[in-house]
């Protein structure tokens, strides 16, 4: 089976989509797997009008076509968040309805976690698109209790299921993180 992830915007360096290259694009540039490239480390909105870059959607929509045309699979990692303004009136939420995905919502095991997962989860439903799952990160050791009992709450208060409980912190490379995800 082939796959491909892709970053549809990378705000600052394009390290995740580096990240998403060594873990098996094979055969892919940087430039297939990431449309938009504004040099800001912030919000799409913030790198946009700072650059005077307009982000241009159907560009971005026309790059996941392609790429659904080349592999079987096209994995889309967000950018910063479900409701992180890409432009005026237009969030990533909505670049995930014009592709049609499920999602994956991906939140750090710690306090404040309930709510940002509970937000998002229902934000995702109210879109009218599936939340697939939860991935939870807990890079850090700790004993905070908050991180210790977020995913048996997440599972008791919404219908989703934990994917997967990220517990260390893996090497930051490329190589480190396509050998961590495997």
């Amino acid at each position: 089976m082939r796959c491909a992830g892709m970053k549809p915007i990378c705000c600052g360096d394009r390290r995740d989509a580096e990240g998403l290259l060594a873990a098996g694009s094979d055969g892919l540039t940087i430039d297939d797997v990431t449309r938009v490239w504004l040099k800001t480390p912030a919000a799409p909105i913030v790198g946009s009008l700072m650059e005077n870059v307009p982000v241009d959607v159907e560009k971005i929509l026309a790059a996941f076509q392609t790429l659904q045309c080349r592999v079987e699979h096209v994995i889309v990692e967000g950018t910063g968040g479900w409701l992180v303004p890409i432009r005026p009136g237009y969030f990533v939420s909505d670049l995930a309805v014009a592709m049609k995905l499920p999602v994956l919502v991906v939140a750090q095991s710690r306090l404040g976690c309930l709510n940002h997962a509970a937000l998002t989860v229902r934000s995702v439903a109210a879109y009218q698109l599936r939340c697939v799952g939860l991935v939870l990160n807990s890079t850090e050791i700790t004993s905070d209790v908050a991180a210790l009992t977020n995913a048996d709450i997440l599972k008791l208060i919404l219908n989703v299921s934990i994917a997967c409980w990220i517990r260390r912190k893996p090497d930051g490379t490329p190589r480190g993180l396509a050998t961590y995800a495997r």
